[in-house]
């Protein structure tokens, strides 16, 4: 092992043993930001890798370099190289061990950042070099991201991801969500009703509850009609990024396979790229970068 790549978001923290650009090894926990104090990153990352022989280089990327974080790397702003920015070093206490950490990405008008998902544009285009159009990164905070000779130009997050959660935890909605699995079909018939009148959002949320009630709705369909008229309502006020565009989905699971069949309804034959594959990827293109 010649260094250690790591990923280290709110909720977890993940690790890969490299030699060069080859993983040689993998861990994870669940000892992510959000868990951790300031001082307790370097014991959790020891914790995590401590049997790993050579493990002094460590090139890590996400919350880790929020304010809340080891130490806050600061941002870089668009528009800016679509590349890992200035590595910033982590103050570690044992001796031999070097942790940096890539920066996020932040816009000052419309003001907005992120931490983590630049790693993963850095990777996307380490892997299709010259590639120009739009990044959708689903998730808690989906990002829109307009790439060009290059450079991030401009983006925007959206809280799509996180409104579900909070909506189908704690309100009214819960009692129509108990269960498992999402209903497809609801999810598109949502998604085109949600594009359609987008200031009808919170009017047609409640009726979830009430079709409930009233005519049976199925807590799959329930579950495809939120996020469908959520994702509806994102695509909607994303049109100008995606339209005409060419267009890749980030992303793993049934969540980047709906923004795919969501976009392919539009006429976006959006290309899907694994979230795991571009995060490594930055991360090896950062630790060229850096490496005397």
């Amino acid at each position: 092992m010649e260094w250690i790549a790591a990923d280290w978001g709110t909720s977890n923290l993940r690790a890969w043993a490299m030699r060069g650009d080859r993983v040689v090894a993998e861990a994870s926990s669940p000892q992510g930001m959000g868990a951790l104090a300031p001082d307790q990153f370097e014991d959790a990352l020891l914790a995590l890798i401590g049997d790993w022989p050579g493990r002094g280089d460590v090139v890590a990327c996400g919350m880790v370099g929020a304010r809340q974080g080891w130490i806050e790397a600061p941002y870089t702003m668009t528009p800016c190289p679509a590349r890992p920015g200035a590595l910033v070093a982590a103050p570690a206490r044992t001796p031999g061990l070097r942790v940096r950490i890539i920066p996020g990405v932040a816009q000052s008008d419309p003001a907005d950042v992120m931490r983590g998902e630049e790693t993963q544009i850095a990777g996307f285009l380490h892997l299709n070099p010259g590639w120009d159009g739009t990044l959708c990164l689903p998730g808690t905070h989906t990002k829109w991201v307009q790439l060009s000779a290059g450079e991030i130009v401009s983006f925007r997050t959206f809280m799509s991801g996180e409104m579900f959660a909070a909506l189908g935890a704690h309100t009214v909605l819960r009692h129509s969500l108990a269960g498992d699995g999402t209903d497809e079909h609801a999810f598109a018939t949502a998604v085109a009703e949600g594009m359609a009148a987008p200031a009808q959002l919170a009017q047609r949320l409640f009726a979830i509850r009430a079709e409930g009630l009233l005519h049976g709705l199925s807590p799959a369909q329930a579950r495809g009609r939120l996020s469908g008229l959520l994702i509806g309502a994102e695509l909607q006020a994303a049109k100008g990024w995606w339209l005409g565009a060419d267009v890749a989905v980030i992303g793993t699971g049934a969540l980047a396979r709906r923004y795919g069949a969501a976009l392919a309804a539009q006429g976006v034959q959006a290309q899907i790229t694994d979230g795991s594959v571009v995060t490594l990827a930055g991360l090896i293109a950062a630790h060229h970068g850096a490496t005397p």
